[in-house]
């Protein structure tokens, strides 16, 4: 399966970057969505695509003066599969991320292109009709990957910046369109993230600043959500650099102020942090908030 993952991304990326027919490539410098991709002259080489209900090969696609439409390959991927890997935005978090969650703006903008990639399969998985049948960890995971990689796209579109803050209205420009909506990052955390009543996500997705959780540099999967997100929170409150929590006296991140609602579906705030950290704090805890540190997150 994992060789049928990176060969159906390979092809896709390949396929998506050719203009017509690929009988020569033409040099490009600097592409506005997908990187350029060499070829050979007379044709491609041939690639295997393997369904998983067989393990039959299917023909060597061959495409004489004729597009390859992004509709047959994305036919032979396996939608729930790619949600759940989300392999080439995990490739570029484990090579601009730090565990820290310290990101490399600067190198990262040299991977501009396989960035633009990856939005581009987010987009053909929200259009294709499997979207609607996704389960909750898919559509989470998917989202959560979604939103964090859009926010580096902002960075990157406005870098170098000293904040994100510096950008004009950051959460609200709609800068990427899936199917035939444009998103903007509010619509995202605001109309669907949080209405799936998960308060963790906060912990997951990120802003691009130093006070924000950190930017985990793995991707969010199905398989592995409940796991990534209960870490994910408990990195999050121990960090005393954005929580300090004793028995009798709490000053948590500004994020708890923000979205207090979102933390009291089983209880108050004290409740979920008793929850998640190493402490039993008291209910009657002197409660304070940290200042905000905007930042940028490198």
């Amino acid at each position: 399966m994992k060789y049928l993952i990176y060969f159906s991304f390979s092809f896709f990326l390949l396929a998506c970057s050719a203009n017509k027919a690929v009988t020569k490539a033409p040099e490009q410098t600097t592409p506005s969505t997908l990187p350029a991709i060499n070829t050979e002259p007379e044709k491609i080489e041939e690639t295997k695509l393997i369904k998983e209900s067989s393990e039959a090969e299917t023909p060597a696609i061959n495409t004489p003066q004729e597009t390859v439409s992004q509709t047959d390959i994305i036919e032979e991927i396996t939608k729930k599969e790619i949600v759940a890997t989300h392999t080439l935005w995990n490739d570029l978090l484990q090579k601009h991320v730090s565990g820290a969650g310290q990101v490399n703006y600067k190198a990262f903008k040299t991977d501009k292109a396989k960035l633009l990639s990856y939005i581009q399969v987010l987009n053909l998985i929200y259009t294709d009709a499997s979207f609607t049948s996704l389960s909750r960890e898919e559509t989470l995971a998917f989202w959560i990957n979604a939103y964090n990689a859009l926010t580096v796209d902002l960075i990157l579109k406005n870098y170098p910046v000293k904040s994100i803050k510096d950008i004009d209205k950051p959460w609200d420009q709609r800068f990427w369109k899936l199917g035939d909506k444009w998103f903007n990052l509010s619509d995202i955390e605001h109309e669907i993230l949080r209405k799936m009543d998960e308060p963790r996500i906060h912990f997951a997705i990120v802003c691009a600043s130093v006070s924000c959780p950190k930017l985990q540099n793995t991707a969010f999967t199905a398989s592995n959500l409940e796991t990534q997100l209960t870490n994910a929170t408990k990195e999050f409150l121990s960090d005393s650099e954005r929580n300090e929590l004793s028995e009798n006296s709490i000053k948590i991140s500004k994020i708890f102020q923000w979205f207090s609602k979102d933390f009291k579906q089983d209880g108050d705030i004290i409740d979920f942090l008793n929850q998640y950290s190493n402490l039993d704090i008291s209910a009657k805890a002197k409660k304070s908030y940290k200042d905000y540190n905007w930042n940028l997150n490198e």
